[in-house]
């Protein structure tokens, strides 16, 4: 059993070994993942849920790593994991107190500051970063609202279109704002000649995105499947 009063959340390193070992497993994590586990519905959670997502942005580790070991709780795949599923599945309350303690623990109180100066090497996180041109969006919502750019004509990527007023829905921003987003990959894509031109700060990250899936619609409209359980 994790004996979690004895042990130290990060180990402590001089240097940029910290940001290094900061990602890798530790095995007080199985609680902070069995947390989100026994979480109403119990069981595996989609890949990009709220929860798994916000778990994966604290510990930097990817969801796809985090749902795997999600599996592993399911699968009671080591009497590790089948002492701690015995010790804390029908105990909320002594669960959520381990969790409060582990996050407590983590750079003795004080982790802010503590990897003050440190550069962290971001990967997945950024999709879920609110982007620098509009805080309500970022590069997950984009990559949604490319997938219905390729579902939609150009005549219905309108604000009063069903599909956009279901997706302005589910981002929590109006249509009018996913319309304008909609016309903006309009601008990307090569295959559509437009003479106007347009300014929006936003076009720089609906370049990229496009840039990173607009090749694959495939790939695309998988990953935008998986995201919206962020929303929801």
């Amino acid at each position: 059993m994790l004996n979690i009063l004895s042990k130290k959340v990060v180990t402590l390193l001089p240097n940029s070994d910290i940001m290094a070992s900061k990602t890798k497993w530790n095995d007080d994590y199985w609680l902070m993942l069995m947390q989100v586990y026994l979480s109403s519905p119990v069981g595996v959670k989609p890949l990009y849920s709220r929860r798994m997502v916000e778990l994966s942005l604290e510990l930097h580790i990817s969801p796809q790593q985090l749902r795997q070991r999600m599996q592993q709780l399911a699968s009671l795949d080591t009497p590790r994991i089948e002492r701690l599923m015995a010790t804390y599945a029908n105990k909320p309350n002594k669960l959520s107190r381990a969790v409060r303690l582990l996050r407590e623990m983590k750079g003795f109180g004080n982790a802010d500051e503590f990897y003050s100066g440190v550069e962290v090497n971001e990967t997945f996180e950024l999709d879920f970063r609110p982007l620098d041109q509009d805080s309500r969006l970022t590069p997950a919502a984009l990559i949604i609202i490319l997938d219905l750019y390729f579902k939609l004509t150009p005549a219905t990527m309108v604000a009063v279109t069903p599909e956009v007023i279901q997706t302005a829905k589910l981002l929590r921003i109006p249509p009018d704002e996913v319309a304008e987003l909609l016309n903006i990959y309009i601008y990307c894509d090569p295959c559509l000649k437009r003479r106007e031109m347009i300014f929006s700060p936003l076009m720089i990250p609906c370049m990229q995105i496009w840039q990173r899936y607009s090749n694959d619609v495939e790939q695309l409209d998988q990953m935008a499947k998986e995201l919206t359980e962020y929303y929801k």
